[in-house]
């Protein structure tokens, strides 16, 4: 009973670190814009965070059993997977690097789990279609829409300032498609916790999972994550309303349809995507091409990195419990 009640701790303290550490995704273009003053825009995106946390999608669900066999999974597995992607939370918020919480929590998932009982315990084909295809092609598809879309406004629309009051709009919808996505994926492993310790019966998110998970993810986007919203805002190009509302408006679009997809994606590096979108959208020498090189090493390095940590994690643990 224990390990289960450690288990649900640490997935809200995981959640809450998605919620701090992910801020900046919410926040970056609004604040990077003027539209919004910091704390306005972070109280705004803790609030819709709550929100969009309570409506099920998919995602929750394939956390829970659609990346390791749910059966075979033990609380020591979900243990380890949620102290490795804490770690590299915490690790690369640190140091101001817009990783993925998302790809830490799942390649902690499934380093505990490789080690604990091999190959044959991850569902290989639910972790390649959805999490490593759109890891790869979601940014790509926000980089493409973000660009078509902010071309197409700069040929039709004559009234800029009216973008001060539509990216506000804009902003609330990436705030509610990042609870949405994000918040599941803290509900996922805690109810594959409590199946694994034998506390429900089935891995239906239970409904005090939901509600816990909402508030705690809505309170860590209001503590913010200035580190974070500093590289994402004002560290890939200098953007104006026009540009954040195409880049926010792309971003929540794809963001929400894989929500509903049950695909756990990076909203980190779907907002990055959108950005240089637009940046590359008025020019190529707009963007400063060395932040989304180092967000492309993040991406790539956060599931083996998170997996590691998972890994040993596992191993460390099965010497105490």
């Amino acid at each position: 009973m224990e390990i289960v009640v450690l288990i649900v701790i640490l997935g809200l303290l995981f959640d809450y670190t998605n919620g701090f550490h992910d801020a900046a995704n919410v926040v970056s273009t609004v604040i990077a814009t003027r539209v919004l003053a910091p704390v306005s825009a972070i109280v705004m995106a803790g609030v819709l965070n709550f929100v969009g946390a309570t409506q099920i999608s998919g995602v929750a669900q394939t956390i829970a059993t659609g990346l390791v066999d749910a059966q075979s999974a033990t609380q020591t597995v979900v243990l380890a997977a949620l102290i490795g992607a804490i770690t590299w939370n915490f690790f690369t918020w640190y140091l101001g690097i817009p990783s993925s919480s998302s790809y830490a929590l799942i390649g902690g998932l499934i380093g505990s789990a490789l080690v604990h009982a091999g190959a044959m315990t991850v569902l290989w084909s639910g972790l390649i279609y959805k999490v490593v295809l759109p890891m790869l092609f979601s940014p790509l598809i926000g980089f493409g829409l973000s660009f078509l879309f902010m071309k197409l406004l700069k040929k039709t629309t004559q009234h800029r300032p009216i973008f001060s009051h539509l990216q506000i709009g804009s902003a609330c919808f990436v705030a509610l498609s990042h609870g949405l996505n994000d918040a599941q994926k803290s509900m996922g492993i805690i109810t594959l916790g409590l199946f694994a310790g034998g506390i429900i019966t089935t891995t239906h998110i239970p409904l005090w999972v939901i509600l816990s998970c909402a508030v705690i993810m809505g309170l860590g986007t209001a503590s913010g994550g200035m580190r974070i919203i500093k590289t994402m805002g004002f560290g890939i190009t200098k953007i104006d309303p026009m540009q954040g509302f195409a880049a926010e408006s792309s971003a929540s679009a794809v963001i929400l349809a894989c929500s509903f997809l049950g695909m756990p994606i990076s909203s980190t590096h779907m907002i990055a995507g959108a950005i240089t979108g637009v940046g590359s959208a008025k020019s190529l020498s707009a963007v400063r091409w060395q932040t989304p090189q180092k967000l492309l090493y993040a991406l790539v390095l956060t599931l083996p990195g998170a997996g590691i940590v998972g890994a040993l994690a596992y191993l460390v643990l099965k010497i105490f419990v």
